[in-house]
């Protein structure tokens, strides 16, 4: 049974899961950091103080505190769209590796042209 448990926790998946985890932990960190210490007070400040607040996460209305589902909002936006942009350039770049792997395995499927020759001087024999 340790054997098992080993097995499953060292495979490659499971790794990847977890270092996964760790970096969107960390990366959502920044991004929290980002929407309430950079674009609260830049971009919303106006709004906040028309609202009679001082930060995002004190707005409510009736108890409901809409504050806090805004930046987490905000936070979901950027996060997407920054996963976006890496998925997107992780695709291109693994597309651009298997054209070069295919090209590459096309010029190795190929005949040399010392090849082709010795074919052609064959087939002149034959006549």
């Amino acid at each position: 049974m340790i054997k098992e448990l080993k097995e499953f926790l060292f495979k490659a998946n499971v790794l990847d899961l977890a270092v996964a985890v760790v970096m969107g932990t960390a990366f959502n960190a920044i991004v929290t950091s980002f929407v309430n210490d950079v674009i609260t007070p830049l971009f919303l400040t106006p709004a906040l103080k028309a609202a009679g607040v001082a930060k995002i996460a004190d707005l409510s209305w009736n108890g409901v505190a809409y504050g806090s589902f805004l930046s987490a909002v905000i936070n979901f936006l950027i996060v997407g769209t920054t996963l976006f942009f890496i998925v997107k350039a992780a695709n291109a770049a693994a597309s651009l590796t298997k054209k070069e792997e295919t090209e590459k395995a096309t010029e190795d499927a190929a005949p040399t042209q010392e090849e082709l020759l010795a074919e052609i001087r064959d087939l002149l024999k034959e006549k």
